[in-house]
């Protein structure tokens, strides 16, 4: 893949980033943070006010700890975590809570993600890869209108995220949501899977993870001179999917369905390198299988989507994309019978928190259903267990990027 300078040459800027809503957040300052020009040092509590707080470090690589921030938000891990960040801390009110939104550049933003979406000791070409598609998924969803606050000085050493659908399409008997960084209201994006996972300087433990964003600075993958939407997802399962299976019905010509012959795998030392501790409590996603009774599902269904079914009797997928998720899914029940879509809107209805994927097939057994499924998300754009294979083999991360990026250019944003 080659790389070109785009004339129209940007400049790096902030990037807001929601961290946790809560009725009362803790902080601990670890030197000086400036409000109207007062410093503060050390712990500070603090309640909803009607003006915004901006906490600005007074000097180089000074931090912050914020106490009990959720990550994993609806999933079976979800936990609570501190978790420490550099930039600058913006208080705001939400819903007459206290909003945390920390302010850094982007390249200070993109080596936390790379370290928080997998290990920081993941192949350097896989954390290269990384860095351009989560750089380019970022310029791609921020608002051309450049960030007012004033730059903050960082050293390159989950958010209460409540997801509202982006499009809702009601109908008698269809049901058709999906969901996108638009649900933000304050900040640019949010800190948990919803976005990308943001969890400022605590597991940015590898020198590799700072080199393979230098290696890379500001570069972009970019489309006919557009900067892409490069989504992904944790385990395709075999085959990626399109990006209008799971999102607006558009079509990007470098997300594209095709097999992918390395993501099976279960190489321990290479798991490692894409799953976090946290999501080793994942097993078998490759392949999985999750069964309900008939009594479990109806209670289930009902209790996740608000509509009382009655007892159900049948799950009928009606369309399904090319890796073999399904868009839309009609349940049949007793007392009422409707079609779903799409993908992730499944997921929460059919889970106590998000099922791996809606790639699976459905068994009806003379006490329920079992869900023969593959794969861990949409789908969409790079697979991070293919990629962390890949990598681990010595292929050069633009090569990665070729694989699941086909017709896209690597670009010098700035």
């Amino acid at each position: 893949m080659s790389v070109w300078n785009m004339s129209d040459r940007g400049q790096e800027r902030n990037v807001k980033v929601g961290i946790l809503k809560a009725q009362e957040i803790r902080v601990v300052f670890h030197s000086a943070y400036l409000l109207d020009g007062k410093p503060l040092v050390g712990e500070h509590c603090f309640t909803p006010t009607a003006e915004e707080r901006l906490f600005v470090p007074a000097e180089k690589g000074a931090s912050f700890t914020l106490k009990e921030v959720v990550i994993g938000i609806g999933f079976h891990w979800e936990r609570k975590e501190d978790q420490t960040f550099c930039g600058a801390l913006l208080l705001k009110m939400e819903e007459g809570q206290v909003r945390a939104i920390n302010v850094v550049p982007v390249e200070t933003y993109l080596t936390s993600v790379i370290s928080s979406e997998m290990s920081a000791n993941a192949s350097l070409e896989l954390l290269k890869a990384h860095a351009v598609i989560s750089r380019s998924w970022l310029m791609n969803i921020l608002s051309p209108v450049t960030c007012h606050l004033s730059p903050v000085t960082c050293h390159l050493s989950p958010v209460t995220c409540h997801l509202s659908p982006v499009n809702s399409h009601l109908s008698t008997n269809h049901l058709l949501r999906w969901y996108d960084n638009e649900a933000h209201v304050g900040f640019d994006v949010c800190a948990d899977d919803h976005c990308q996972r943001y969890q400022g300087i605590t597991r940015q433990s590898n020198p590799q993870v700072v080199e393979a964003i230098e290696a890379t600075r500001g570069l972009v993958l970019t489309y006919e001179g557009k900067i892409c939407d490069a989504r992904f997802s944790k385990c395709c399962g075999g085959m990626t999917e399109v990006f209008e299976s799971c999102w607006e019905n558009i079509r990007h010509p470098y997300l594209v369905a095709k097999p992918d012959p390395y993501c099976n795998t279960k190489d321990k030392r290479i798991l490692s390198q894409v799953l976090n501790n946290y999501d080793q409590e994942t097993v078998d996603f490759y392949r999985w299988t999750v069964s309900y009774t008939t009594d479990e599902l109806s209670e289930l269904v009902s209790r996740k989507s608000g509509i009382d079914f009655g007892r159900i009797l049948d799950l009928v997928p009606q369309e399904r994309g090319a890796s073999g998720r399904i868009i839309t899914l009609k349940i049949v029940g007793e007392k009422r019978t409707l079609t779903v879509g799409k993908e992730l809107e499944i997921r929460k209805w059919l889970s106590e928190s998000h099922l791996y994927s809606s790639a699976f097939e459905v068994e009806k057994t003379a006490d329920g259903f079992i869900l023969h499924g593959k794969g861990w998300g949409h789908g969409v754009g790079l697979c991070q267990i293919g990629a962390a294979v890949m990598g681990d083999q010595g292929i050069p991360y633009d090569e990665i990027l070729s694989f699941y990026y086909p017709h896209a250019e690597l670009t010098k944003k700035w």
